[in-house]
């Protein structure tokens, strides 16, 4: 299922509880290399309001993996559940990878920054790109480049929020 196809069956399906879905992640950035695995935002009111969403993503063949949160930031001072997520994956076609956070979240900003960033930065984009190579290269499982990652994405947010401060950028 093609980006957008996906996108409007997640909208029909989930109808006033999706209030927005993003296309994010590394295959959001044109020419940026990325594994063949779409990821999505879909961003809802409120988490707490588990079993409509769950339903409604089970119709849309879609089922829940996880319930948790996403990497906290080194130096974030607020509670750990404003990083809040679940995580869906399709029963079914290409992969995707659907995060589910809550309006204003601070990881539903994250997730923007990160992609609006490298979409206008074409040196930050590179030297992304240098590190996530490199990273693939010294890694052998999903988990170990995951959580090297992580802390290598909060140093590359440090140039982007910099960058969000001198252009004013606001989640759209």
């Amino acid at each position: 299922m093609e980006l957008d196809a996906r996108a409007a069956q997640l909208r029909a399906a989930l109808g006033s509880l999706a209030l927005r879905v993003d296309h994010i992640g590394s295959t959001s950035v044109p020419g940026l290399a990325a594994k063949d695995v779409v990821d999505l935002q879909v961003i809802v009111a409120r988490l707490a309001a588990l079993d409509p969403i769950v339903r409604a993503f089970d119709a849309a063949g879609y089922e829940l993996r996880d319930q948790g949160h996403d990497h906290i930031p080194a130096g974030w001072a607020g509670a750990a559940d404003a990083w809040a997520k679940l995580f869906f994956l399709p029963r079914e076609g290409r992969r995707a990878h659907v995060h589910v956070r809550a309006a204003g979240s601070p990881n539903e900003r994250y997730a923007l920054l990160f992609r609006d960033y490298l979409r206008s930065d074409e040196a930050a984009r590179a030297r992304w790109a240098t590190v996530k190579a490199e990273l693939a290269a010294a890694t052998t499982t999903r988990d170990e480049y995951a959580e090297r990652k992580d802390p290598l994405t909060d140093t590359l947010m440090v140039d982007a929020e910099a960058w969000a401060a001198s252009t004013g950028w606001k989640p759209a």
